[in-house]
Order: C-alpha cells, then structure tokens, then sequence
C-alpha cells in the first residue's frame, strides 16, 4: 500500500571504498549506494518517497570518508526541500577533530540530526569517548537536533549499552534508537517494556524498525494499541543501501495497517520531528 506524504526517516548518502569485511575480500555489500544528489532523488522519486533524512554512508573502519560525505548531505538538503541533512559524527576520541568540524555544521540550512555509532570503536562507558558524547548530546539540545544512534545486539551497540545514553541525555535530547534493538534480544528488551517506559518517564526516544525480525513489528504495533502510547515515537525508516526501502515499507505497513498509526509512523511522526 502507498501511503500520501510518504517519510523516511533514516537513509544514507554516499560510496563507500570496497573494504575487505570480516576478514574476506574486498567487498562493496551497499550495491544500491548512492553517490550524488542526482541519483539520490531519482530514488525517492521512483519510491514515492515525498520526505527523507538522509545521513553519510558509513560502516568502512577509515571514517575520514564518511566525515566527507556530511558536505555532500548539506548539498542533497539544499537542493531539495524534500531532504533534510543527519551529519555524522564519532564517539571515538581519534575522530575529536572530524567531528568538531562535523559539529561547526549543524546550523547550516536543512540540518535535523547527528548521526553517531560504536561500531567502528568505542564505547558508552569508555572514558575517551565522554568529551566527544557530551559535544555531541550538548549540540543536539543547543539545535534541536535529533541524535541518531546505531543498535545492534551484542557489545557496544546493544540496548543495555545505548540505553544508558536515552538515561543520561534523553531528558533534555531527542535520540533516535535506530533498529528498534537491532535484533531478537533488542526487540524483546524494548517491546516487553524498557522502550515503554522511556516514554512514560519523560525521555525523549524514538525509533524505527529497519532491520527487524518478523515477530517486531507486530508486537509493537499491539503493545502501542494495548498502552496507549509511543503512537508518536515510531517512524518509518529504509536505511538504504543497507535496508531495503521495499521491504521495509510492506513489512512494517503490514503491521500497522492504513488508520491513525499508520499516518503517523509513515509521515506525521517525521513532520513533527523534521519540519
């Protein structure tokens, strides 16, 4: 089903160098990565997509790429209204300077989000990462800007790890828990009642449901009916090239369905974030 104002809140830009994943050769996995604006939109136009935060494609360890990639997001912004600009930013003390000039961006024209992750390195409890995460939560609340932060199960990227981040800055900043979990652990953890419980408190979380195991999206589709809350905290995202915009939208629809859920997830959640 085609939803009108169709939003997808979390996407990436840019081509990464083939890098030689888990020991392999070297690869490039993100067939469908984009290069130039151009191309970019010829994607949303072919989707349907009327509204897009896009954000620089990452995941190869030398992330000097994908601090490069934040210009290249400026200019989709600028280019289209439709677009709106996740600058990335690093954790990792090694990337202070990158992400200071990463940092020095996010009041230019089109900027909503930051984008950070530990999956290149570091850690929530890691004492070199703190200067760099208290720039990063102090920006974000200075801006509005929303923080976008990669889940995943297992060592740095978990939800018990994350999630002391929504502890610690989630009353004054906007964070974004990208992957809903990331996978069985995550999702269970967050739809049996942590995800729930960050709402009622207060904190100021959301999350998309890129990358989810089949049984998620309809389990927290029933909770949200069943409590009553966090209609507004979930949006829908393709994370392409690493999701697939497709499937993503057929899945997640499937759960939702087309009434008042579904015209939040799909386009009044990202107005209210993004506009």
């Amino acid at each position: 089903m085609t939803f009108a104002g169709l939003a997808d809140a979390h996407r990436h830009l840019g081509v990464l160098p083939a890098h030689p994943f888990y020991g392999g050769p070297a690869v490039n996995p993100d067939v469908c990565a984009r290069g130039t604006v151009a191309d970019l939109i010829a994607d949303l136009d072919r989707e349907g997509t009327a509204r897009a935060l896009v954000i620089p494609n990452y995941g190869v360890p030398d992330v000097a790429r994908t601090f490069e990639l934040n210009n290249l997001v400026l200019e989709a912004a600028a280019h289209d209204d439709r677009i709106r600009a996740g600058l990335f930013v690093s954790p990792r003390p090694q990337d202070a300077d990158l992400t200071a000039r990463a940092l020095a961006l996010a009041g230019e024209p089109g900027v909503r989000a930051l984008k950070t992750t530990f999956l290149l390195g570091g850690s929530v409890d890691d004492a070199g990462c703190l200067a760099q995460l208290e720039q990063i939560f102090a920006t974000a609340v200075e801006r509005d800007l929303i923080v976008h932060i990669h889940t995943s199960p297992g060592a740095a990227s978990d939800i018990d790890q994350v999630g002391k981040l929504v502890d610690r800055f989630g009353d004054q900043a906007k964070i974004h828990l990208v992957h809903f979990g990331g996978g069985m652990s995550g999702h269970i953890k967050l739809a049996g009642g942590r995800f729930f419980d960050w709402v009622a408190a207060g904190k100021r979380v959301y999350t998309d449901l890129s990358w989810s195991i089949g049984f998620a999206p309809r389990w927290l589709a029933a909770e949200i009916d069943r409590r009553g809350l966090g209609h507004d905290r979930l949006l829908f995202a393709s994370d392409e090239p690493w999701g697939d915009h497709a499937g993503e939208h057929a899945r997640l629809a499937a759960a939702v369905g087309d009434g008042e859920l579904a015209r939040h997830v799909f386009g009044a959640n990202f107005a209210a974030l993004y506009d």
